[in-house]
């Protein structure tokens, strides 16, 4: 079976411009959000720095995304001076991004970007609010829960749409230059239409149109 060069495929350095872009872009975001007053609820915010690291996720891959939150929650509690809610807003990103993963390696595209991002929202929201009142010993904070998964879904919907606006724009050929060679790993057989997040061995690949094999080729492998 073909191997991978890691070292030097997969960490080209349009791989790594283009994850810088969309670290800066999440963190311009989230500077952006933070000048806003928060929506109904003490702390809630839209979250729209997310579209970033789902946008990331879909096309450059989990460890990527993980990437961009980081560094987006990081510098911007260090930089918005919210160095004191790093603690839970970091573990809400992890947790969220980590579900998200979950969700498009195993069910996407049973379930589109909007619900995934749904799903990751609400998520988020809880795990904040969980580690919020653990750390500061304020349990009456738990009745917020139910408003929270509220505001997580008009979040998730917002985050969703603008998310898969973006990928449907995306140029395939673009996609694809951002990924390791093609001709050095398997290609799945059968591949559906529709735009796809395939598993390492399509090199997490958001597609347009199905990737082509001859007949050759199949009978090699």
């Amino acid at each position: 079976m073909p191997t991978l060069n890691t070292k030097t495929k997969y960490f080209n350095a349009k791989r790594i411009a283009t994850l810088s872009v969309l670290c800066a872009m999440g963190l311009i975001m989230f500077m952006v959000e933070s000048l806003f007053p928060p929506l109904f609820l003490p702390g809630a915010k839209m979250g729209l720095s997310n579209i970033f690291s789902l946008l990331t996720l879909f096309v450059l891959g989990p460890v990527d995304a993980l990437v961009v939150v980081i560094v987006r929650t990081v510098l911007g509690s260090l930089f918005g001076g919210g160095i004191s809610t790093l603690m839970y807003s970091l573990t809400a990103g992890v947790v969220s991004v980590v579900i998200s993963a979950f969700l498009v390696e195993f069910v996407y595209p049973h379930i589109t970007i909007i619900a995934i991002s749904i799903m990751s929202a609400i998520c988020h929201n809880i795990t904040q609010n969980v580690v919020f009142c653990l750390i500061s010993n304020t349990p009456e904070m738990f009745s917020y829960m139910p408003w929270l998964a509220l505001v997580g879904i008009l979040a998730g919907l917002i985050v969703g749409f603008a998310t898969n606006l973006i990928l449907r724009a995306l140029p395939s050929a673009l996609v694809l230059s951002l990924q390791p060679s093609i001709d050095q790993m398997e290609v799945p057989t059968k591949t559906k239409s529709k735009p796809k997040v395939v598993g390492i061995d399509a090199s997490n690949t958001v597609v347009d149109q199905p990737i082509q094999t001859s007949t050759s080729e199949q009978e090699g492998k």
